[in-house]
């Protein structure tokens, strides 16, 4: 049986040495466990890159490839790691990195991207259309750059006609485990990550993410309303109390607030005091109903439904997870 081709980008630049490292490892280690079961390795792993070495600005690393963009005429699986320049840094001085992956991908490679590696693919129009996940902090950028990409921030990783991505930082190890078990099977993907000691069942960064609203826009009324919203969370506050305060007509809020912050009002409100009761689970040992109404909710169940539907947890689990004293208790 042929092996299927993998090829680790090594882009210009700073880059997460953990993505091309770890993922080099593992699908070694893959080849490996199938040779210790009498099966024949199914990866031919690569670095390939524009360059023959890249040192790391922090000068204390370097990073050599196996191979040249230039070289690699067929490969069947593209790993994107995460490129930390700023992202149009990153996508220029890689430039030469793109059209080999759209050729590659126009006959029949498959792509995986991860965490702001996402900036990098969407650059070469492959996202258009498809969802994706990239890191949670820089979603409202990345929805900035690139308004006709369908970017999650709630999903550890996405699927989507053969590009693969994942969330941010270290979620790239569910990614990984993911392709172990669609390319070598479910017993092998157990093994693996049991070795690594990875849990496979992560499949949201709800639970990880800050809430910082996005105010990097023009729009001045929507960002004293986003401000309002900040400092009076527990109030009750009503999406006509701020139409009228701004004198802006219901309708036209509501659209002028979702194109700005990519959240209609009522989300932003919802956001804002989740994350105010986020904060008091991580650190206070106040009962739910409590920090309920602390935040300006008055139905429990109402409280218990957003809470989950924001952090994929409920209030309890989401103490039991951060907040170490009530754990211990």
């Amino acid at each position: 049986m042929k092996k299927m081709h993998v090829s680790i980008l090594v882009p210009r630049g700073l880059t997460s040495l953990v993505n091309m490292e770890g993922t080099f490892h593992i699908l070694t280690e893959v080849n490996n466990l199938l040779l210790s079961m009498d099966r024949e390795p199914i990866f031919d792993i690569q670095l390939v890159g524009i360059d023959p070495e890249n040192t790391q600005p922090y000068g204390l690393f370097t990073v050599a490839a196996q191979a040249m963009i230039r070289d690699v005429k067929k490969t069947d699986l593209i790993v994107i790691p995460a490129t930390l320049d700023e992202p149009v840094k990153a996508i220029e001085s890689n430039r030469e990195f793109l059209p080999w992956i759209v050729e590659q991908y126009d006959g029949g490679a498959q792509i995986v991207t991860y965490c702001v590696g996402a900036f990098f693919l969407a650059a070469t129009g492959l996202l258009k259309g498809k969802q994706c996940a990239t890191h949670w902090r820089f979603v409202n950028e990345f929805r900035q750059m690139f308004p006709e990409v369908n970017v999650v921030d709630d999903k550890i990783m996405t699927e989507d006609q053969g590009i693969y991505s994942s969330g941010g930082a270290y979620s790239y190890l569910n990614l990984v485990i993911y392709l172990v078990e669609k390319f070598a099977g479910r017993d092998v993907a157990v093994m693996i990550a049991k070795m690594f000691m990875i849990d496979p069942d992560r499949t949201s960064q709800s639970p990880f993410i800050i809430f910082q609203g996005q105010k990097e826009h023009e729009d001045e009324p929507i960002r004293e309303a986003q401000e309002f919203i900040e400092k009076n969370w527990q109030e009750k506050i009503t999406v006509d109390q701020l139409a009228s305060m701004f004198a802006l007509g219901r309708r036209n809020l509501e659209r002028r607030f979702k194109k700005a912050t990519s959240n209609t009002v009522v989300e932003y409100i919802q956001r804002v005091k989740i994350e105010a009761a986020k904060k008091q689970l991580e650190t206070s040992r106040k009962s739910v109903s409590e920090l309920m109404y602390e935040v300006g909710y008055s139905d429990t169940k109402a409280f218990r439904t957003v809470f989950k539907r924001v952090t994929g947890l409920s209030p309890i689990e989401y103490r039991n997870k951060y907040n170490r004293d009530a754990a211990t208790a």
